[in-house]
């Protein structure tokens, strides 16, 4: 339930004078009542805001607040090493969107962290078994007291940590994706790391001919090129988009590589939207 800022402040002053009546009743203001008294005041009043009209602070770029602690997610991952509790998360999320806009998969190798880069790669160490296995962050989280990352039910299970739920661990960064995994000629299927579902959105158009001369300019620097038609105000658009991407560097790459061939107006955007 939220309360408006009077709310909470009709709520505070009714909880101290109902204190006081009490007091006057007993005929009597002992130092030990005046004492919780005045704490029970502090406690309430020093908890939440105390006028309607506070200013809101606005945070640091990229920062973001959870329950109330502000996250300041790092600009380099380079030599990171952290030791604590992992966690993981599963089907409740499935299919959800993550924090960089990708789509959780449980059976996919990625990992939520509160201040690791998005695209970290990570090694994760169980350190009750000594098993390892190594995760990429496009999510954030686990916001419990104690637990430093969320794995994927997939990656929780290469370190057999299902069972019990959680795991003593020690989380080392390798680098960014493009370092680990592009560089290195990783072999293994996009979607393993990447969770995404992006394209890339060139034109938007009311007349269907329009969109299909657009589509055929395209395919001359272009793959998978296609008109999808999308209802608006009881009007029909067609909209030209390039590709299908489950990364979203991926997408910017090739959104770069369209502007370069003098397609200015072009964005990528989700599969979906």
């Amino acid at each position: 339930m939220h309360l408006t800022n009077n709310m909470i402040q009709i709520k505070r002053i009714g909880i101290i004078d109902h204190f006081l009546i009490l007091l006057k009743k007993s005929g009597q203001l002992k130092i030990q009542y005046v004492a919780v008294f005045i704490l029970t005041a502090a406690v309430l009043y020093g908890c939440g805001p105390l006028r309607p009209d506070d200013p809101v602070i606005p945070l640091p770029k990229n920062a973001y607040e959870i329950y109330g602690k502000v996250y300041h997610p790092m600009d380099d991952a380079n030599g990171f090493r952290q030791q604590g509790v992992a966690s993981w998360y599963g089907e409740k999320f499935h299919e959800k969107k993550t924090a960089n806009g990708e789509t959780y998969n449980m059976y996919a190798m990625t990992a939520a962290h509160k201040t690791l880069p998005f695209g970290t790669m990570v090694e994760v160490k169980n350190i009750e078994n000594s098993k390892t296995t190594i995760v990429r962050v496009n999510d954030r989280g686990p916001f419990c007291r104690d637990r430093i990352i969320d794995l994927s039910f997939t990656a929780a299970k290469e370190i057999e940590m299902i069972n019990n739920g959680t795991a003593a661990v020690e989380i080392v960064a390798l680098g960014n994706d493009d370092e680990i995994l592009t560089e290195s000629g990783n072999t293994m299927p996009d979607n393993v790391y990447f969770t995404g579902d992006f394209t890339i959105q060139v034109g938007s158009f009311g007349d269907p001919d329009n969109a299909e001369k657009l589509k055929i300019s395209l395919e001359k620097i272009a793959q998978n090129v296609h008109v999808v038609a999308f209802e608006k105000n009881g009007l029909t658009f067609y909209r030209v988009r390039v590709g299908r991407f489950t990364s979203l560097k991926q997408a910017q790459r090739i959104e770069q590589h369209l502007v370069q061939n003098g397609f200015k107006n072009v964005y990528t955007v989700a599969w979906d939207l």
